[in-house]
């Protein structure tokens, strides 16, 4: 499978909410997110569990963990892209239901208008 084009979500005034947040990350975490994000380009809509899964409205988890710490990155898939909309530390069993609904409205704005919302 060629490897897919991995893109960073970018608001509107600039910034884009997934650096920013691994800018905020422990080195050791930054790097497990970036293996993860390194493995979806290589392997697209073929990664699974563990390292991603899906959640709802077409958007995907990237999954990493370090020290009993979650962290994840949300994601969706357009034309031969891989969006990155965000990432945060989950907390409990599941991801919350804001967190989707975040990644699911930026997808929305993308989709309107792809040039605009891209790093």
């Amino acid at each position: 499978m060629p490897e897919t084009h991995v893109v960073i979500y970018k608001e509107e005034d600039g910034t884009c909410p997934l650096l920013d947040w691994l800018d905020g990350l422990p080195p050791k975490a930054q790097d497990k997110c970036i293996v993860r994000i390194e493995r979806l380009a290589e392997k697209g809509h073929e990664l699974r569990r563990p390292e991603a899964a899906p959640l709802r409205d077409k958007i995907y988890e990237l999954r990493a963990a370090l020290q009993r710490i979650q962290y994840r990155m949300l994601y969706f898939f357009y034309q031969q892209q891989c969006v990155i909309t965000h990432g945060f530390i989950k907390k409990g069993s599941e991801v919350r239901q804001e967190e989707i609904s975040l990644a699911v409205a930026r997808k929305a704005k993308f989709e309107d208008n792809p040039m605009r919302y891209t790093r």
